[in-house]
């Protein structure tokens, strides 16, 4: 694009006109920013929608009232945050470059989006460990992981993430805003320093934990398959038996690769964070790998329609309204099992 044709997409204005200490506002226009607006709206929708259809799922069938499940809501409900408020928030600003949801807005905005980010995080570290003690000592795995335990452990982890959002926003003079120069302006500035500590504390140390104990639980996984294989070599089992055995492997499987996205999604954003001094949340780098971090949030869903059943019959309810009839939250998502009996 040459020097004319940026000319010709952006005018110049202000961003409250009668205020004069507003801000210079450039508004983006041109049909590449038009379809930017209508993908990163129609991102914003499926994230909500799917995740919504998670969280009723998981809320609403007692038959998925389990301690994975209380996890994967747990990050549903994070990931909810995200298509709910932070990408209508970076649609606004992708649109012009004004802030227009007040001093309020400006202090709340960043605590939402790092604690979605950690909560999200802490609920994967969780669902490793849980997968792990699953696969690793199935026999006691249902009296040492219960919904009650696991409830208090994600208050107590959601909470924990939102002492650290204000303790990270606190150090960065977010709250002070000294870096505000005009009205109409909202912009976090992060110290290289705390860019290093957060790399370290929210992405290396809880990712090296994840890769560690998924590593682990698949060479258990695959030991525990080859002494189900000599044990039943040449004995018919049922269905429901090799449902059974399979079970907390194909859980482990399919909640490794939401890890493996969430991490693939999460890289590029955190290497940019390493090259620069002082980080603006303005940054056009940040704003392209921020979105690849975004729409991870809509992925996971996707995930568990393609390989968890219990979701796939779930939604079905949902979508034709069929969980308004009595008795609903009682239905059997797991036909095959009935059948095995």
């Amino acid at each position: 694009m040459n020097i004319t044709t940026y000319q010709e997409n952006l005018t110049v204005q202000y961003c409250f006109p009668d205020n004069n200490s507003s801000c210079r506002k450039v508004v983006h226009t041109g049909p590449a920013y038009i379809f930017l607006l209508i993908v990163f709206s129609c991102i914003s929708v499926c994230t909500v929608f799917l995740n919504l259809l998670v969280i009723i799922s998981i809320s609403h069938f007692k038959q998925l009232h389990t301690p994975t499940n209380l996890l994967i809501l747990s990050l549903a409900v994070a990931d909810l945050l995200v298509g709910l408020f932070l990408m209508p928030v970076k649609i606004m600003q992708v649109a012009d470059s004004c802030w227009h949801l007040g001093e309020v807005g400006c202090y709340i905005s960043p605590i939402i989006n790092y604690l979605s980010i950690s909560a999200s995080l802490f609920s994967l570290v969780l669902i490793a460990v849980d997968r792990y003690i699953a696969v690793s000592d199935p026999l006691l795995y249902h009296t040492r992981i219960t919904v009650c335990k696991m409830s208090v452990i994600i208050t107590v982890g959601w909470s924990g993430s939102l002492f650290y959002v204000f303790m990270y926003l606190y150090f960065n003079d977010h709250f002070h805003q000294s870096q505000v120069r005009c009205y109409g302006e909202c912009v976090l500035f992060i110290k290289h320093s705390w860019v290093i500590t957060n790399l370290i504390i929210v992405f290396v140390s809880p990712c090296s934990v994840i890769i560690i104990l998924y590593s682990i639980i698949f060479k258990v996984a695959r030991r525990q398959a080859k002494a189900v294989r000599a044990v039943t070599n040449g004995v018919s089992k049922s269905q429901g038996e090799k449902v059974s055995n399979c079970s907390e492997t194909k859980a482990a499987k399919t909640l490794g690769i939401v890890i493996c996205v969430y991490i693939l999604c999460w890289i590029p954003f955190f290497l940019s964070s390493l090259s620069v001094e002082s980080v603006s949340s303005l940054s056009v780098l940040w704003t392209i790998f921020g979105w690849l971090v975004y729409m991870n949030s809509s992925v996971n869903p996707l995930i568990y329609a393609i390989f968890y059943s219990w979701f796939r019959e779930s939604v079905k309810y949902i979508v034709s309204c069929r969980i308004f009839e009595s008795s609903s939250s009682r239905i059997n998502l797991f036909p095959e099992r009935v059948g095995s009996q």
